[in-house]
């Protein structure tokens, strides 16, 4: 469906506030300093813009979304590490099909103790993109999962050559949890782990 100018205006200007939000949080020398400017940011957004994913829902805007206490027993530096390839499509609403190209996994230490599979996004010009559906789903958080990182929206918390940042502190519902409007794609099997992770957005 054609986007008219007025909303892919609006989607373009989002789309850079977030990346900016995340710019600012890895700025940011304490991660629970971080963690707070990251929820002040995402409350503006999405009570106040023309994208927001809770424009049609009135009592989350006037709440705002929920989150755990920050813990910084869940944030972690972890290494790349090989997995066997594999690639899938998944609908992406208004972006068409998406391709999802397994590139990787990271394993996470106690107390969380998974593997989680690293996909790389073919639309747009590429990106990395982790979910995770941890055992709040349906239970404390949506039912198909929540993203850690998708950095072809901006999400993206640093990292170097030896590991990336993972903080599940910043696990946060897709769009799709708010608006059925949105496509989202979900967690897959390999990106599954029986441990509750009760940190992030939550329901």
């Amino acid at each position: 469906m054609p986007r008219s100018p007025e909303s892919a205006l609006t989607l373009v200007d989002w789309r850079t506030r977030v990346a900016d939000l995340y710019a600012a949080v890895r700025a940011e020398s304490d991660p629970a300093a971080g963690h707070r400017l990251w929820r002040e940011g995402r409350t503006e957004l999405f009570a106040t813009h023309p994208q927001s994913p809770t424009a049609g829902k009135p009592e989350l805007l006037e709440s705002g979304v929920d989150y755990w206490p920050y813990d910084p027993a869940l944030r972690f530096v972890v290494p790349l590490l090989g997995a066997d390839p594999d690639e899938r499509e998944v609908d992406g609403g208004d972006d068409g099909s998406v391709t999802m190209q397994r590139i990787g996994r990271v394993e996470l230490p106690a107390p969380v103790e998974g593997s989680l599979d690293v996909w790389w996004l073919h639309q747009y010009a590429g990106g990395l993109f982790i979910p995770l559906k941890d055992g709040t789903a349906g239970d404390g958080s949506y039912g198909a999962g929540r993203y850690l990182l998708d950095t072809i929206k901006g999400s993206w918390l640093g990292g170097e050559a030896d590991g990336i940042v993972l903080d599940l502190n910043f696990a946060y519902h897709p769009s799709c949890r708010y608006d059925d409007r949105w496509r989202c794609p979900l967690a897959p099997l390999g990106n599954t782990v029986t441990s509750r992770v009760e940190a992030g957005e939550r329901l």
